[in-house]
């Protein structure tokens, strides 16, 4: 197999033609987001180049620092970004969220690097990209839970009210929204395993088969990294939610809304 061909820059140029369609729809549809999606194409395209120039350097010039401080971006901008979608949960809420991820993300990615790939946790080549499938999904995945959540909170702000003067203690209250949050939060990623392979062939096996990859083996890593990444939006949310739940009440068993 050869590996993926080289574009040039007129060739790539090519694609954005295709975002012509995209706002001519949205112009017939009266959909008045043409602005947003020219803003979303700029900004995905120099990041994706800013992306692209330092991870080539940092693959020319190995270093664990590098790792270490692309790792700590990557995983302070998707606590931010999580953050920044949820602007009403307290402080401690928030801290429960930030170690959730961090921690959550990177066990997992350490597990799949040092486990199952077999390679040094510091090799760029594997983490940087690894970590990213994994971060990126897990920041969705809890911004997707938390807000599934504090949105139930506030919507049945009514009946939780009338079963505390009942009696009932605020962790018999909550956990219900806890776990159906955790629930919304797993579903875009187990609907994606399970139409993976028959409707859509993912990016990561994509990519691999482009550059070359026997396509056995791009299968085993998109398996692998897909369970992974279940597993990383898993815990996040999990543990995000069982530790933040419980900032939202005192000792006296009163919830702080």
């Amino acid at each position: 197999m050869q590996g993926a061909v080289q574009l040039n820059i007129l060739q790539f140029s090519l694609i954005y033609l295709l975002l012509i369609i995209v706002l001519i729809i949205m112009k017939r549809s009266k959909i008045n987001q043409s602005k947003f999606l020219l803003v979303a194409s700029i900004r995905m395209t120099v990041q994706l180049v800013l992306a692209g120039l330092i991870l080539t350097y940092i693959f020319k010039n190995p270093h664990p620092i590098f790792v270490i401080l692309y790792l700590t971006a990557m995983t302070v901008f998707s606590i931010g970004r999580v953050l920044g979608k949820n602007k009403g949960v307290n402080q401690n809420f928030k801290i429960a969220v930030g170690l959730s991820l961090a921690l959550s993300g990177l066990f997992v990615l350490a597990f799949f690097v040092l486990a199952v790939v077999g390679e040094n946790i510091f090799n760029p080549q594997y983490t940087i990209p690894l970590a990213g499938m994994i971060m990126g999904n897990s920041m969705t995945g809890v911004t997707l839970g938390l807000k599934t959540f504090t949105d139930s909170i506030k919507t049945q702000r009514n009946k939780i009210d009338a079963l505390l003067n009942l009696g009932v203690t605020p962790k018999k209250i909550l956990i219900p929204y806890v776990n159906n949050a955790l629930e919304t939060a797993l579903l875009p990623t187990m609907n994606s395993m399970i139409g993976m392979g028959i409707v859509s062939l993912p990016g990561m096996m994509t990519g691999q088969i482009l550059s070359g990859t026997l396509p056995t083996t791009a299968i085993m890593y998109q398996i692998a990294i897909m369970i992974a990444i279940c597993t990383a939006v898993c815990l996040t949310v999990f543990c995000s939610l069982h530790f933040g739940y419980k900032t939202l009440y005192n000792k006296r068993n009163q919830i702080i809304y």
